[in-house]
């Protein structure tokens, strides 16, 4: 006798053997026990969630020769032939293999005839969404005035792609992926009867695998059996399955919650000693920290999370070692690891440095108590009172402060001096940089800026630029040194002869440039500003009701980033 899989050995045969579909078996059941069975159903749902199994079902009741009800017998002829697929007037016919007109024309031409020896002629069209668009027109009339005698009943796992005529002629069903929970309890019946030792942490890996799909579950059930025979341990289960040790998993999110880098390198050594998938690896990670982070929002996460009141109680337990903000910003870094992964050479070594990366992020603060202390700090200021002004910790960093209330006062600019020049004559360096610039060559006053004053005594003009810079090579330009005579003779007055020198490092320290004269006067403006905002009293306050240090101090003009 040919082995008959699991899968099809305990298909539902009853209402109350759909698990998980409540909401169908009641609904069907109650239209039964009225006398209210409409003419056409549509059964929608992810595959092996019981939706050809519930059209068997649903074709037992109504032909069932004990008579109408909404608990066949499976004894009489009409109830084992529909079980089996053999029925002479439910006909299951699959979608996808006819797919065309002629098709539907045969089926309109059969539905005429009056079933040959029960109640009802039922078609089970599976997977109907495969049909084409003519071949659904040409159903129209037929699903909207029936015979009597005719039922239809469609399933498909892709609803949206099924006209909207043939949706509005049909009640619609939408089966459920079936609750991890429910899938173990199953199993856990079915293995008894078979005979199989088992424990339930490899049947909740088993059903797992069947991601809210019994027949998935039973299947890799049969595959697990074939493999282990009568007695299948946790690690053969594990390894066959090729899944990530949930233990591994767990540790691995600890230790990133506990910033342990040695840690976490030794559950990237385990993972590649075991030989998994280091995307699959990264998956499973992504998973666990959803599943923490429901935790954290809900009370109840159960209903959200495929797993067992063992595995919820010690994912509460970790989800309480870190905020909410800690597990989304680690599990945003997360989602991305799968593509850095698969577009890296070395993917172990692109996993450990995101591990690392994560385990070196500072903890956040909780912003409920962060404006709890900025209340309170408002008050004391608002009272008066006297806030110690004790350095602050160094360790740490705060966000970036500036004295805004009452703003520290601000040095009045100075004007710039250029080194003195023996016989300056009438006119000065600063003042031939304006007139330069004022007649409109900006070419020339950007060189004159980044040079220094050698000899300002007319008809003498000696400036130096330091050695290899830019603006000394720009002055091998004849036309340039023209121009430049020349302005320089307009503004001095006479006849002016240009001397150009080139400066060693020392000699262009020693005569500063007006570019340079500028930087050092605003280098000294902020180091002003940042002495004068750290001494401020709000800013002291802030550190020391924050237990915060200054990071950086940035005038109000520059804005903040």
């Amino acid at each position: 006798m040919s082995y008959l899989v699991l899968a099809r050995k305990w298909r539902p045969q009853t209402f109350a053997d759909l698990i998980g579909q409540e909401h169908v078996s009641q609904t069907l059941g109650n239209a039964i026990r009225t006398g209210r069975v409409h003419h056409a159903f549509l059964f929608t749902g992810a595959r092996g969630v019981g939706k050809t199994s519930a059209a068997r079902i649903f074709a037992k009741a109504l032909n069932c020769e004990q008579g109408i009800t909404a608990e066949p017998c499976n004894q009489c002829p009409s109830c084992l032939e529909i079980s089996e697929g053999n029925g002479t007037d439910v006909l299951e016919i699959d979608g996808a293999s006819n797919t065309g007109v002629d098709d539907i024309r045969e089926l309109r031409e059969n539905i005429r005839y009056l079933p040959s020896r029960s109640r009802f002629k039922i078609f089970i069209i599976d997977e109907v969404h495969m049909l084409s668009i003519n071949a659904f027109n040409a159903l129209l009339k037929t699903l909207e005035e029936p015979p009597d005698h005719a039922k239809f009943i469609f399933a498909t796992t892709e609803p949206h792609k099924i006209p909207i005529t043939i949706l509005s002629r049909c009640q619609r069903f939408d089966f459920r992926k079936i609750p991890l929970p429910s899938v173990v309890s199953r199993l856990k019946e079915i293995v008894e009867v078979e005979k199989v030792e088992i424990s339930e942490r490899a049947l909740t890996m088993v059903a797992r695998r069947g991601e809210g799909s019994m027949r998935d579950a039973l299947s890799t059930l049969d595959q697990v059996i074939a493999f282990c025979g009568d007695r299948a341990a946790d690690e053969d289960v594990q390894g066959l399955l090729g899944l990530v040790d949930r233990r591994l998993l767990l540790d691995t999110v600890e230790a990133l919650l506990q910033r342990d880098s040695r840690r976490l390198l030794e559950m990237v050594r385990r993972v590649d000693h075991l030989g998994y998938s280091y995307r699959q690896y990264g998956r499973d990670l992504v998973e666990t920290l959803r599943s923490l982070v429901l935790c954290r929002v809900l009370d109840e996460p159960q209903e959200l999370l495929d797993v067992t009141a063992d595995e919820l109680a010690e994912l509460q337990a970790l989800a309480a070692q870190a905020g909410l903000e800690d597990l989304q910003r680690i599990q945003g870094v997360l989602l991305k690891l799968e593509s850095e992964l698969a577009a890296s050479p070395m993917p172990r070594l692109t996993l450990e440095m995101v591990l690392l990366r994560l385990a070196q992020l500072p903890p956040t603060e909780d912003v409920g108590q962060l404006l709890k202390r900025l209340a309170e700090l408002e008050k004391r200021l608002s009272r008066g009172a006297v806030v110690p002004s004790a350095p602050a910790p160094r360790s740490a960093p705060s966000s970036t402060a500036a004295a805004e209330s009452p703003p520290p006062p601000e040095p009045t600019p100075k004007k710039v001096e250029a080194p003195a020049a023996p016989n300056s004559g009438k006119g000065d360096w600063p003042g031939l940089v304006e007139f330069v610039k004022a007649r409109r060559r900006p070419l020339i006053a950007s060189i004159l800026e980044q040079a220094s004053p050698l000899q300002l005594a007319p008809p003498i003009l000696e400036i130096g630029l330091p050695r290899g810079s830019f603006a000394l090579g720009q002055l091998d330009d004849p036309e340039l040194v023209e121009a430049l005579t020349a302005l320089a003779g307009d503004y001095f007055g006479t006849a002016v002869k240009l001397r150009v020198s080139s400066l060693a490092g020392d000699a262009a320290k020693a005569r500063p440039s007006l570019e340079q004269a500028r930087r050092q006067q605003e280098s000294d403006r902020q180091r002003r500003l940042r002495a004068d905002a750290l001494d401020h009293p709000l800013i002291k306050s802030a550190q020391d009701i924050f237990g915060a240090s200054v990071k950086d101090v940035r005038p109000i003009d520059k804005g903040f980033v």
